[in-house]
């Protein structure tokens, strides 16, 4: 029996801690970075005098290289190291802000945002696979990567207040170039913190992953289906929720209010589900929060104002939690040379889902009412549980 000195366990918690603060420091930076542009749009429409596509397509140069290079940027990680990649990336990240903060037109900002999003792609996949690394053990790296998932959401709300607080003292331009020069410092400091783990093993040759000392065949893309569907729900359903409060007599400033409500509750969802999910399992926790939010959404639609505002907490926290639950079960699912793949692949399957849902659900909208094209969505999230109960199976430590 091996016998660990001294050194070697302050070391690993040394490198669990370290570990911890770059993905979560990295995860809220790139998720700010990624709201701080709604915090723009206003902004550049007056400056560039531009129409709502146009707004739309600024956006999404950013949002569709973010999702679609993950996958690219797992490899690249496997080439040249985590640490180095995801460095490199915030740095970018940073670096494209900059750029688009010293843009003299519409051409080098649209460019500027291209190169932040290419940057932005490595967070996800790579932060995620420094935690489930560095906290081993189904239960640890599920309730470190339900905390990675909630700090995201610190991000959401601390950079855009930031660059709202810099608007007042500052010009637009000047703005983004200091919260672009914060995203080069903070790619040194990963660089300069990341713990390096040694590599993992060659991947067996097997088409399943291995849950309980059993192969279990589509375990993974069962996850993924049901984070595609989660995403999906969740982001048709924000599309939704400002007419379903306008219909109530909502004016903006409370329809703002409404929203707010839904996202603080989202973030309390992300940290509590992890914790419930480690305590009765992804499979219980799934069917609670899922049915939670499609009863939720239903329920608003004959509420009247105030009882509907009461109610918008408790759909965030069951509509934003499902998703730390699934995020923290990747490592089960998959051997753990290929997590950081799988990792990419999730975040592409349920990024591009959330970006096409809200078009798919607008076009119902059209051809049927809001009220319909709501309860359609409140059903699909209620789809995802027989696919979670066919996956029980394949998850380990279920109660």
């Amino acid at each position: 029996m091996t016998i660990a000195t001294p050194d070697v366990l302050p070391a690993a918690k040394r490198d669990e801690r370290r570990a911890a603060g770059v993905a979560f420091g990295a995860h809220a930076l790139h998720d700010g970075y990624t709201d701080l542009i709604y915090v723009m749009l206003p902004i550049w429409q007056s400056e560039f005098g531009l129409g709502y596509a146009a707004l739309g397509a600024l956006r999404g140069l950013f949002t569709g290289a973010m999702a679609g290079l993950q996958i690219p940027a797992g490899g690249l990680a496997g080439r040249l190291g985590v640490p180095a990649v995801l460095a490199l990336g915030t740095a970018m990240t940073g670096g494209g802000f900059l750029l688009a903060g010293v843009s003299g037109g519409l051409a080098m900002l649209a460019a500027a945002l291209l190169i932040a999003g290419i940057g932005s792609s490595t967070q996800h996949p790579l932060a995620s696979e420094l935690v489930a690394r560095a906290f081993s053990g189904g239960g640890r790296a599920r309730k470190a990567l339900g905390t990675y998932n909630f700090a995201g959401d610190i991000g959401k709300m601390a950079v855009p207040l930031l660059a709202s607080l810099l608007l007042v003292v500052l010009a637009w331009r000047e703005t983004l170039a200091v919260l672009g020069a914060a995203g080069l410092i903070a790619g040194v400091a990963v660089f300069l913190l990341t713990p390096r783990f040694a590599p993992l093993p060659p991947a067996a040759a097997t088409p399943t992953a291995r849950t309980g000392g059993r192969p279990v065949r589509f375990a993974f893309p069962l996850l993924l289906s049901i984070g595609v569907l989660d995403s999906a729900t969740r982001m048709a359903f924000l599309t939704f929720l400002p007419f379903i409060l306008t219909a109530k007599g909502a004016s903006l400033p409370t329809i703002g209010i409404g929203l707010t409500l839904v996202f603080a509750g989202g973030a309390v969802g992300k940290l509590a589900c992890t914790y419930i999910g480690a305590r009765f399992g992804t499979v219980a926790t799934v069917w609670l929060t899922e049915i939670v939010t499609a009863l939720g959404i239903a329920a608003l639609l004959p509420l009247p104002l105030d009882a509907a505002l009461v109610l918008l907490p408790v759909v965030g926290v069951a509509l934003n939690g499902t998703s730390s639950v699934l995020y923290g079960s990747v490592p089960d699912l998959v051997e753990p040379e290929r997590r950081t793949r799988a990792f990419g692949i999730f975040y592409t399957g349920t990024i591009g889902a959330g970006a096409v849902s809200p078009a798919v659900f607008g076009i119902l909208g059209d051809l049927m009412s809001v009220p319909a094209s709501v309860i359609c969505v409140a059903a699909m999230a209620l789809a995802t549980l027989p696919i979670v109960t066919v996956l029980r199976s394949a998850l380990p430590t279920q109660p």
